[in-house]
C-alpha cells in the first residue's frame, strides 16, 4: 500500500469510485481509494439506481445531464458494463401544480437543450400500454431517463480508476485522521499510514464517523427506505420491449421495469430513522426486516396506476439504509475550518448525479474552484445551529415530502426555531410570518394578525398584497427592516487595513467614517462575493455581506495571512441591525439622535458611530432598497430597544416594519444584485456589472485569475426584465428566457412584482449577442411564454437621486 498520495478518498461506494475517477481524469494520479469492506458495501448495492435528467435547480440539471451521458462513455472506455437501460421516463401531473411544475422543466429542457417534452395520452399509452393515464392531465417523457446496474457503475468507475493510476485498497478501515502543521493529512489505517494532502470524506452511512475523526459533525441522519420487485408478469413478458418508467410524484411512489416484472418504491409518511447514535461498524451488505405495511398506500396507488402489478408476486423486499442531509442535498466541498479536507456524502439521487459529483470534487481540489455555482450542495450552507434536533426533524420532512413540490418561497416548518434574535418574541406579536435564513428566523412579511402563515403556489398568494403595503409604504414614507441575517465581521489592529485591502478588489477606506462597496474575486477571476467595508476606529473596520455565504467566505478570507496583532472576528451572533429606509427616513432618525443627518453632513457611503434612542450604533448611509436610509448595526442585547424605538418613530411617519420579501421586490425595482442569485463565481465582473470597483493599481486575492478574464467580452450580462403577466404569476428564478422566434436568450436570476412601479419585473442574465436592451423577449414563467422586455435600466430611480437625497 502507498505512504504518500496527493488524496485519498475514504469510502468505495458509488461516489467514492467516481471522484476517485475523476482525480485521476484531471491529473493526480497518485491518488488511493480506501474501503473499510468491499466495494459498494453500505448504501450502493441496494439502491434502485433510476437516472433522470431534470431539476429544479439549473446547475444540478446541468451536472445530472453529465452523469446520465456518462455512464455509457464508461463502459466504452473500461469494458466494464454499466447496465444502462434508458428506454425512458413518463412525468405525470394529477394537479395544477404539478403541471406548473413539470411545464417549467420542459422550458428548462428546451434552453439546455435537453430531450424533454410533453406527449398526449394517447402517444404515452403507446409507450406504456400497461398503464393507465385518465386521471392526468399533463405528460411529460425524458427519452433517456432509466436506470443502471449499482454494482456495474462502481466497478467501472473503479477500473476506470485503476488504468489511469490510481490505487483501490479494499478490507482496509481507517482509523484516523491526523492534521499536520503544514496543512497535510496522515491517514491511519490498520495496513499502515498515509500522508496525503487531501483527504476526501466519502463515507456515505460512515460519513458522521469519518468527520468524527477529524474532530467535525455533519447535519446527517441515516433513514429506512424499501422498495420492492415482483415476479414475473406474462404481459410486461409478452410485450419483448423494455418499458418506460413512471414518475407519479403526486402518486407518492416510482415505478419501473425489473426484468420481467416492476420495481416499485415508496416514500411512505410513516418513515423510520436508523443509527441515530452512530452507522455500525460490522454493517456492510445487511437489509431490514420486511414491513411493506408502512408503503401499502403508496403501492395501492402505482397498482392503481398499472392494474397488471395489483395481483404479481413479491420476488424481494429491500428495506436498506440510506443517509439524509437536512434538505436532501449533498454536505459536499472542503471544510472551511480546515484545511485540505474535503467531503462528499448525504447523497439521495446518487445515480443520478454521481459523474458531476465526481467532476466538480476533482475541479476543486484541483483547480481551487468547480465550474459551476453549486452552493445548492456546499456544506457551507449549514453551520452549528443545523445540530442534531434541527437535522431529524428536517429529515423526517424531507422524507415524507420526497416527492412533493416545492414551491417557490416556500418555508418549511420543520426543525423551526433553530436560531433567534431578542425582537422574535416582539415580531411574533405584530403579526411577522418568518423564513429561515442561515439558521436564524427572519422576518418575511407582516401580516398584522399573530400566527399567519404563508400559503404555497406557483402563482401569487396570501403575501402579495401584505407585502405591496409594505413596499409603497416604504417608498412613500419610510420603513424599518430587519438586516440581522447578515454577516458581520470585525477586523482590528494594526494590520486591519493591509489585510482588508490585501482581500477585496476595491480600495478600503482610510478615512474614518468612510464606507466602500467592493467584490470579493474567485479563484476563476469571477465574483465570490460583494462586500460594505466600514472604517470605524483608527485600526478598526466593520464589514457586511451576505449571511448566507458567511461560513463559504471563510474559505477565502482563509486564503490571506492575518498579520501579527490583527484579529479577525465573525461578530454576527452578537450584532444586530436594521435598515431605516425612505423619502422621510432621514426626518424620522433625526428625531431619535442628535447627529445631523444632512446630506451635506452625512452624505452616502459615509458611517459614524451615533446614539439612536439611547442606543449606540454604528449608522452607514447606504440602502439594499435604492432609496434613501441608513443601515444601523448595535449589540444584539440592544435589539428590542432600537426596534420598538423605531417601529414608534415611524408610525408617527405612516411608516412601519418592512420584511425580506418586500426588500426583493425593492432591490429588484432597482437592479441590484444579491449574491447567491445574481452573483457568484461563474460570472465576470464585467458581466454582473461590478468592474468599475475594481482597482487594478493594487494588489488583491486572485487578481491574476481576474486579469486572464477582464477584457474577454461578456457571455452574458445582467439584465433587468419587464414582463407582461396574464396569470396571476410572477417569475421567481430559474425560468429560462428565449427571443420570440425561440432562440435561447438567459435565464432569470430573481424575480417579483415591482410594486411602487406597477410592473412585474425580474433580474438576470442575457446573452448578449442574441439579445439587448430594448429587444422584446419572451420569459417563461409556469413554463409558458410571456412577452418581455429587457430594460435598458433600473425600472425604480434610475439616476439614483432618491439614494442619494
Amino acid at each position: 500500500m502507498k505512504t504518500h498520495a496527493q488524496a485519498v478518498v475514504i469510502g468505495g461506494g458509488l461516489v467514492g469510485c467516481s471522484i476517485l475517477y475523476h482525480l485521476a481524469k484531471l491529473g493526480w494520479k497518485d491518488v488511493v481509494l480506501l474501503e473499510r469492506d468491499e466495494l459498494t458495501a453500505g448504501s450502493t448495492w441496494h439502491a434502485a439506481a433510476n437516472i433522470h435528467g431534470l431539476h429544479d435547480n439549473n446547475n444540478v440539471t446541468r451536472v445530472q445531464h453529465y452523469t446520465m451521458n456518462l455512464y455509457k462513455e464508461l463502459e466504452k472506455e473500461t469494458g466494464q458494463g454499466c447496465g444502462v437501460f434508458q428506454p425512458g421516463s413518463l412525468y405525470l401531473a394529477k394537479t395544477e401544480e404539478r403541471e406548473h411544475q413539470l411545464r417549467l422543466q420542459e422550458a428548462k429542457a428546451k434552453y439546455y437543450g435537453l430531450n424533454f417534452h410533453e406527449v398526449s395520452r394517447e402517444q404515452a399509452k403507446e409507450l406504456h400500454p400497461l398503464a393507465q393515464f385518465d386521471d392526468i392531465r399533463c405528460i411529460m417523457f425524458e427519452p433517456d431517463g432509466g436506470n443502471v446496474d449499482p454494482s456495474g457503475v462502481t466497478m467501472a468507475y473503479a477500473a476506470g480508476a485503476r488504468a489511469m493510476g490510481a490505487q483501490i485498497e479494499r478490507f482496509c478501515p481507517v482509523i484516523g485522521t491526523e492534521q499536520q502543521p503544514d496543512g497535510s493529512w496522515i491517514v491511519k489505517t490498520e495496513k499502515g499510514d498515509i500522508h496525503t494532502q487531501w483527504v476526501v470524506n466519502a463515507g456515505g452511512l460512515w460519513g458522521r464517523e469519518v468527520a468524527a475523526m477529524a474532530g467535525l459533525t455533519l447535519p446527517l441522519q441515516p433513514t429506512e427506505h424499501q422498495y420492492f420487485v415482483t415476479e414475473s408478469i406474462d404481459e410486461v413478458a409478452n410485450l419483448g420491449r423494455r418499458l418506460p418508467s413512471i414518475a407519479d410524484r403526486d402518486g407518492e411512489y416510482y415505478f419501473r421495469q425489473e426484468g420481467n416484472g416492476f420495481l416499485i418504491g415508496a416514500y411512505e409518511k410513516d418513515m423510520r430513522f436508523w443509527a441515530e447514535d452512530g452507522t455500525p461498524l460490522d454493517f456492510a451488505h445487511e437489509l431490514f426486516p420486511d414491513d411493506l405495511d408502512r408503503i401499502m398506500e403508496n403501492v395501492i396507488r402505482a397498482t392503481e396506476r398499472v392494474p397488471c402489478a395489483e395481483t404479481a408476486g413479491v420476488k424481494r423486499v429491500i428495506n436498506g439504509p440510506m443517509i439524509w442531509s437536512p434538505d436532501s442535498n449533498a454536505i459536499w466541498g472542503p471544510v472551511p475550518e480546515l484545511k485540505n479536507y474535503f467531503c462528499c456524502t448525504g447523497i439521495i439521487p446518487g445515480f443520478s448525479q454521481s459523474g458531476g459529483l465526481g467532476l466538480l470534487a476533482a475541479q476543486w481540489m484541483i483547480e481551487g474552484e468547480p465550474q459551476y455555482d453549486m452552493f445548492a450542495w456546499d456544506l457551507a450552507r449549514f453551520g452549528d445551529w443545523a445540530d442534531k434536533a434541527f437535522t431529524k426533524a428536517r429529515v423526517e420532512d424531507q422524507y415524507a415530502h420526497r416527492f412533493a413540490i416545492h414551491f417557490p418561497n416556500e418555508e418549511r416548518s420543520a426543525g423551526r426555531p433553530a436560531r433567534v434574535r431578542p425582537a422574535y418574541e416582539l415580531q411574533k406579536e405584530i403579526g411577522c410570518v418568518f423564513g429561515l435564513n442561515c439558521g436564524w428566523e427572519h422576518p418575511l412579511w407582516f401580516s398584522g394578525t399573530p400566527g399567519t402563515q404563508d400559503t404555497n403556489s406557483f402563482t401569487r398568494q396570501n403575501w402579495w398584497e401584505p407585502v405591496g403595503r409594505e413596499v409603497n409604504m416604504l417608498r412613500e414614507n419610510v420603513g424599518v427592516i430587519d438586516i440581522s441575517n447578515f454577516a458581520n465581521y470585525v477586523i482590528k489592529g494594526p494590520g486591519a487595513f493591509d489585510w482588508l485591502d490585501k482581500l477585496v478588489a476595491n480600495k478600503v477606506p482610510t478615512e474614518v467614517g468612510r464606507s466602500c462597496l467592493t467584490p470579493l474575486i474567485s479563484v476563476r477571476g469571477g465574483v465570490a462575493g460583494d462586500f460594505t467595508i466600514s472604517k470605524v476606529a483608527d485600526d478598526e473596520y466593520m464589514m457586511v455581506g451576505s449571511g448566507m455565504a458567511e461560513r463559504y467566505h471563510q474559505r477565502f478570507f482563509n486564503m490571506i495571512e492575518l498579520p501579527e496583532g490583527t484579529t479577525f472576528e465573525v461578530a454576527t451572533n452578537r450584532i444586530a441591525g436594521f435598515n431605516v429606509a425612505g423619502p422621510k427616513s432621514r426626518e424620522m432618525l433625526q428625531r431619535l439622535t442628535n447627529a445631523d443627518l444632512s446630506n451635506e453632513a452625512y452624505r452616502f457611503m459615509r458611517s459614524r458611530t451615533i446614539d439612536v434612542a439611547g442606543v449606540e450604533c454604528l449608522a452607514i448611509r447606504v440602502s439594499f432598497t435604492g432609496d434613501l436610509g441608513w443601515e444601523l448595526h448595535c449589540a444584539e442585547s440592544d435589539q428590542v430597544k432600537l426596534y420598538s424605538a423605531l417601529l414608534a418613530a415611524a408610525a408617527e411617519f405612516d411608516g412601519g416594519p418592512v420584511g425580506g420579501r418586500a426588500l426583493g421586490s425593492l432591490r429588484i425595482e432597482k437592479g441590484y444584485g444579491s449574491w447567491g442569485r445574481e452573483y457568484s463565481q461563474e460570472y465576470w465582473p464585467q458581466e454582473v456589472g461590478l468592474a468599475g470597483l475594481i482597482k487594478l493599481d493594487k494588489d488583491f486575492l486572485n487578481k491574476d485569475a481576474y486579469l486572464k478574464v477582464k477584457d474577454n467580452a461578456p457571455r452574458e450580462v445582467l439584465s433587468a426584465f419587464e414582463i407582461d403577466t396574464v396569470n396571476d404569476a410572477d417569475a421567481s428564478g430559474g425560468e429560462p428566457v428565449f427571443t420570440p422566434d425561440g432562440k435561447p436568450v438567459g435565464r432569470v436570476t430573481s424575480g417579483a412584482y415591482g410594486y411602487s412601479v406597477g410592473k412585474s419585473l425580474a433580474l438576470g442574465y442575457a446573452n448578449p449577442a442574441v439579445a439587448k436592451p430594448g429587444d422584446e423577449v419572451e420569459v417563461f414563467i409556469l413554463g409558458k411564454p410571456h412577452k418581455a422586455r429587457i430594460l435598458e435600466a433600473a425600472a425604480f430611480d434610475p439616476s439614483g437621486a432618491r439614494l442619494r437625497a
